[in-house]
């Protein structure tokens, strides 16, 4: 499983990304949409629809919920799952990969190479096409990889490189 052959199907998403999604779905699939449906007939129920406040916010709360439902289906279909766990090449850095680096000055960060679907930076995981993950693409323990962001140029070594284990 190397980077080429990651972007053959769609965009990468480990399965517990996948699984996120899934949730979030499946959530406003079963429990906020039917909530505000019930709202919107409640609100109907009640007259004049042009001034009822709770029949106007309910219509436009179900229209985001559906925007948001056809984004996830959508998305859900685009996306290819890859279990990081089945990562042959454990040596160097490829999707689902949990990276220790240091700079220049020893400041150490961990971060994991996940889908853009699931990252986040608070968390230590990295969009897969963020320019820091494109960097560290393919690097071994010991390479020294440079990354250009609006605030300039960083150089980063890798530290460690780890994959979770099957189970």
């Amino acid at each position: 499983m190397s980077a080429a052959t990651l972007n053959l199907d769609g965009p990468p998403i480990t399965p517990a990304g996948l699984a996120a999604l899934r949730a979030r779905y499946d959530h406003l699939l079963g429990t906020e949409r039917p909530a505000m449906v019930e709202v919107v007939s409640w609100a109907a129920g009640n007259g004049d629809r042009s001034e009822n406040g709770d029949y106007i916010y309910g219509r436009k709360r179900l229209r985001e919920i559906d925007r948001e439902l056809a984004h996830l289906a959508r998305r859900m279909k685009a996306l290819r799952v890859i279990d990081p766990a089945r990562q042959e090449d454990r040596s160097r850095c490829w999707f689902g990969a949990a990276v220790t680096i240091a700079d220049k000055d020893g400041m150490r960060r961990e971060i994991t190479l996940v889908g853009d679907d699931e990252q986040d930076a608070s968390a230590g995981r990295i969009g897969w096409n963020a320019p820091l993950a494109r960097s560290l693409r393919g690097a071994a323990v010991g390479d020294t990889r440079r990354v250009v962001l609006p605030s300039g140029s960083k150089a980063w070594e890798v530290m460690a490189v780890a994959y979770p284990t099957a189970g």
